[in-house]
């Protein structure tokens, strides 16, 4: 579980601010899928997030009307590591997604990544999230690639997002 669980996150966005604000802006690290061509993306992907990883990723909750911090974390959203976040804002991926499967050579493969994101919480309707990064750049981070001719799989074995050694912490 992330620094806040769900209760937490509700209890936050929905309280309200000090000064009266209601509407929320919140990053988030999250899940991306994205179909890669030699080692291509084909297009920006999809979100692939429950809400359990929303909250999970999140590591800063800020007021729209008075830019007050409600949560911020500085410690690695994904396994904890003490100051990761700025690491894992600022450094390029550390998985490198191959140009063919490394098992058949089939040249379409699945990815995964973990991308920072802000959705804004109080408008009408679900929050939108919107990428922070393209795929590719620093704060962008691969995390898995699979091969659906032959069903290999690769999973980055440290933390994706700041390069801390395993073992990870359970995700929800």
């Amino acid at each position: 579980m992330g620094k806040l669980d769900e209760a937490r996150f509700d209890a936050i966005v929905r309280g309200g601010c000090g000064c009266g604000g209601r509407t929320f802006d919140i990053s988030s690290y999250i899940d991306r899928s994205v179909v890669a061509m030699l080692a291509d993306p084909n297009d920006a992907g999809r979100w692939a997030h429950t809400g359990e990883n929303f909250v999970d990723g999140t590591y800063r909750i800020a007021c729209v009307a008075c830019g007050a911090l409600a949560f911020d974390d500085r410690d690695c959203p994904r396994c904890h590591a003490a100051g990761g976040l700025a690491r894992a804002l600022g450094e390029p991926s550390r998985l490198a997604l191959p140009r063919a499967c490394p098992g058949c050579g089939e040249y379409e493969l699945l990815c995964l990544a973990l991308v920072p994101a802000v959705a804004r919480w109080g408008g009408d309707g679900p929050p939108r999230p919107r990428p922070l990064v393209e795929l590719g750049d620093p704060g962008a981070h691969w995390v898995a690639f699979a091969c659906d001719a032959c069903d290999a799989a690769t999973v980055s074995q440290r933390c994706p997002l700041c390069d801390a050694p395993g073992p990870l912490r359970a995700r929800p």
